[in-house]
């Protein structure tokens, strides 16, 4: 795209390839020595309905771009939102401009060269548009709500049905002669209920989401789900106060990993801010637990055949026999460390907990009696100490059989502890996020009540 005055309402690729390209070589006839850039748009319609009627309806349309430049170990970032010849150019300088204000770090810079995605990059099946119009949105929302509304007479309000559609291009470049565009959608579906009785009221939801739509439940499968979940909890109880086995749902289980991943993080290590500080060729896992990364799944919410730096994506394994393999770093915690990136610049891609031999009913039989956790509450995650304590609400189960709803209790314990207490995982996987995995059963945590 020759860029000039006339600045088109929509960009293909090709266009975003172009301006990433032009804001590279700014960046070098500026005296950068190094440079990356990124350009991105956004496009999505959002509908709520709430009791049968249109709440909200909004489209989406955002594009922004952005770029870093390095005047040797010096760094200076600037964005924008304006694709004219002449904002391009005022960022590029702002940029270059902060840069030359900065202090040295040994750390800045460009992930290596050789670490580059070439040649051709795997095809990802990431995007499937949805040409959704308002109307067919709009009946999609109301069946949804009205299976949820019809599914029980305790059903008594809703906080509404939700139907969302989002597509995202993004392309990537730097001076080392990488440029790579990623394009994916995701396509969502929710409910959330109110049921009440005997002056009882209780919430909970439901959601699907994927990369395609012809992978949703339907509508009316998740009203109905949102609906058996909050009539589920209709008379919860407080228990009192005692140790017992806890079995995370998939939801909370994905919640669970991820304070793992936290602390593994490059970040954390370097700062020496995690309870798992140096804890590479350790056992932090029972020996039955596998986790792998795989980035390459077709479909999949977090597949990328690059990372934020432009680094290949590859297996990996994490976690083998319960030994933590390595650590997850972009280039300058990489660098921090003494290490090499490991193309986690922006994250993990489609982290896999390798699947349980236990169905949820196997797992319930096998705690016995104790907690089923089914929402957590409260921020009590200490990443330096890995001490556990958040609110929760969920199900008592005596003698391997769901025995009644309870809330208003806490549940606490030491993440180290938790994760090596690990007696079970479930084959129920969750593949609605970026952590893939089933219910995860803890042998012992202090559950506080009345």
């Amino acid at each position: 795209m020759a860029l000039n005055n006339n600045i088109p309402s929509t960009y293909s690729r090709p266009d975003l390839e172009q301006l990433v390209s032009d804001v590279l070589r700014q960046a070098k006839d500026c005296g950068a020595s190094q440079a990356e850039a990124g350009a991105g748009l956004e496009s999505g319609l959002s509908l709520n309905v709430r009791m049968g009627e249109v709440e909200t309806l909004e489209y989406q349309r955002d594009r922004s771009f952005g770029v870093t430049v390095y005047f040797g170990h010096s760094k200076g970032s600037a964005s924008s939102a304006d694709f004219s010849p002449q904002a391009l150019k005022d960022t590029v300088q702002a940029a270059c401009s902060i840069a030359r204000h900065t202090a040295d770090d040994a750390a800045a810079g460009l992930a290596d060269a050789e670490l580059m995605a070439r040649g051709e990059l795997p095809h990802l099946d990431l995007c499937h548009p949805w040409d959704l119009e308002p109307e067919q949105a709009i009946d999609l929302a109301l069946a949804c709500e009205n299976a949820a509304r019809a599914f029980d007479r305790r059903i008594h309000n809703s906080e509404g049905a939700a139907v969302n559609t989002h597509r995202g291009l993004h392309v990537y470049g730097n001076s080392h002669g990488f440029l790579g565009a990623q394009e994916r959608t995701q396509h969502t579906i929710s409910c959330a209920m109110l049921a009440r009785e005997n002056g009882q009221m209780q919430r909970d939801d439901w959601y699907t989401t994927a990369v395609s739509a012809d992978e949703l439940e339907s509508a009316e499968a998740v009203g109905r789900r949102a609906a058996e979940r909050t009539v589920q909890r209709l008379g919860s109880r407080r228990l009192s106060t005692r140790k017992a086995p806890v079995l995370f749902v998939p939801q909370l289980a994905r919640g669970l990993i991820g304070h793992f991943l936290g602390a593994i993080s490059g970040g954390a290590q370097y700062r020496q801010a995690s309870f798992l500080l140096g804890a590479v060729d350790t056992q932090v896992f029972p020996e039955f637990i596998n986790i792998s990364e795989r980035p390459h799944l077709p479909r999949a919410l977090g597949s990328a055949a690059f990372d934020a730096e432009g680094v290949a994506t590859r297996d990996r394994e994490l976690i083998a026999d319960g030994v933590l393999q390595n650590y997850l770093l972009n280039s300058y915690a990489a660098r921090k460390l003494g290490l090499q990136t490991t193309g986690h610049a922006g994250g993990v891609h489609n982290l896999v907990v390798a699947d349980g031999a236990h169905s949820f009913e196997d797992l319930l039989k096998q705690m016995d009696t104790g907690l089923v956790a089914t929402e957590l509450m409260g921020q009590g995650v200490n990443g330096v100490t890995g001490d556990y304590s958040r609110g929760a609400v969920g199900f008592w189960v005596e003698n391997g059989a769901i025995a009644c709803p309870v809330e208003e209790i806490t549940i606490a314990g030491n993440l180290r502890d938790m994760y090596r207490g690990i007696v079970a995982t479930g084959n129920d996987i969750d593949l609605r996020g970026n952590v893939r995995t089933g219910s995860i059963l803890i042998e012992s945590m202090t559950i506080a009540g009345e």
